[in-house]
């Protein structure tokens, strides 16, 4: 069964931690020192923090996100979910928390990810009151720059 995780408590991790991913999707942030990116504790007693997975699509992930994050959004997350083998702690991001939290329990289902706590951050980016930010191409291009992220709720209905 998916725990929730909530959003104080999540920007508490990220805060104590010391990086974690670098936003980019590579896998590269949040290594324990030892080369393999798993996170764990880094030596210092510290939990690395969490693999956060932001399931929105790559327009809206760019418009803003949790720093720290990497994008896999939901419809390439069945052919993805490889990409998250051998993490420690995984929490997954939506709009209101309810998609993330079936993408929670796909990732959860696969055994690559057995060993990982997974998680679904509760209220999703609704509930986060923590910063969010752009991937440096989106931030380059946007008229704003201090405008709220909207929802992605699909295409436009054609009437």
């Amino acid at each position: 069964m998916v725990a929730d995780i909530d959003p104080e408590d999540l920007a508490a991790l990220l805060r104590d931690g010391h990086g974690g991913e670098d936003g980019d999707g590579s896998g590269n942030g949040g290594e324990d020192g030892d080369g393999s990116g798993n996170g764990g504790e880094d030596g210092d007693g510290r939990e690395d923090p969490p693999t956060i997975v932001d399931i929105r699509s790559r327009r809206d992930f760019d418009r803003g996100h949790i720093p720290g994050s990497r994008n896999i959004p939901f419809p390439e997350l069945t052919t993805r979910v490889a990409e998250l083998e051998g993490a420690d702690r995984i929490v997954t991001v939506c709009p209101h928390g309810v998609s993330s939290r079936q993408a929670a329990a796909l990732i959860e289902s696969y055994a690559g990810t057995a060993d990982a706590r997974v998680e679904n951050l509760r209220g999703g980016l609704d509930a986060w009151e923590g910063p969010l930010e752009p991937t440096t191409e989106a931030s380059s291009t946007s008229s704003g720059g201090d405008e709220a992220v909207p929802d992605d709720e699909g295409p436009e209905a054609p009437f």
